[in-house]
């Protein structure tokens, strides 16, 4: 009865969405570096940008939730949700990051496909996140984002068996052995994201 009579910040989902847009530019803007590394610096630069953003945005939702009286949904789920759309977006930075450090210049094709996965997953939860008072809709895009991880597992054994395959270059090897874990643990966790927004629609259905 008392939350009925207290006003509640509903502002929270809007700030969800943006992570969550921020979340889908930033694998827009990986994607596109696996596609054309013509211009490595400034597209490393530009995904860090990103993130820089999606940190105070976070930063702002967790002050948020210590100013708000009553919230839409639990405390403990808002500051979960942030931090794991926020630590898909930290593996994005990193990722790129690592294509710069790497100095990648020819790019693998299985390496341009585990980013296209990435990009999907995160296009699958930006929608979760704004459907996220829907439970039937948020179960629909768990289960895509579920086969993007499998898709991206399959990809990824794949080409780590392909690399040590015949007589390789052992720095080749080494090179995209990291590149690879990376990509796949950015795809991993895309569904943490996911689980956790299952949790909370169906905890507030």
């Amino acid at each position: 009865m008392l939350g009925r009579l207290l006003p509640r910040d509903d502002q929270f989902f809007r700030l969800f969405d943006q992570l969550a847009g921020h979340l889908t530019t930033s694998a827009r803007l990986l994607d596109e570096l696996f596609a054309d590394a013509s211009s490595v610096a400034e597209q490393v630069r530009q995904i860090k940008d990103v993130e820089h953003k999606a940190d105070l945005l976070t930063a702002s939702v967790n002050q948020r939730i210590d100013k708000s009286f009553i919230t839409p949904i639990d405390r403990e789920d808002i500051h979960t949700l942030v931090a794991r759309l926020d630590d898909v977006i930290d593996l994005l930075d990193g990722t790129a990051r690592r294509f710069a450090m790497l100095h990648i210049t020819n790019v693998l094709p299985p390496a341009r496909q585990l980013a296209g996965v990435l990009l999907r997953a995160a296009t699958e939860i930006q929608t979760a996140v704004s459907e996220m008072r829907k439970p039937k809709m948020v179960t629909q895009h768990v289960g895509r984002i579920k086969q993007l991880e499998e898709e991206g597992d399959a990809i990824y054994h794949e080409a780590v068996g392909d690399l040590f395959s015949g007589s390789p270059n052992p720095l080749d090897v080494l090179k995209w052995k990291e590149m690879y874990d990376t990509l796949e643990r950015a795809i991993d966790s895309c569904m943490g994201v996911a689980q956790v927004l299952q949790s909370i629609s169906l905890k507030n259905a």
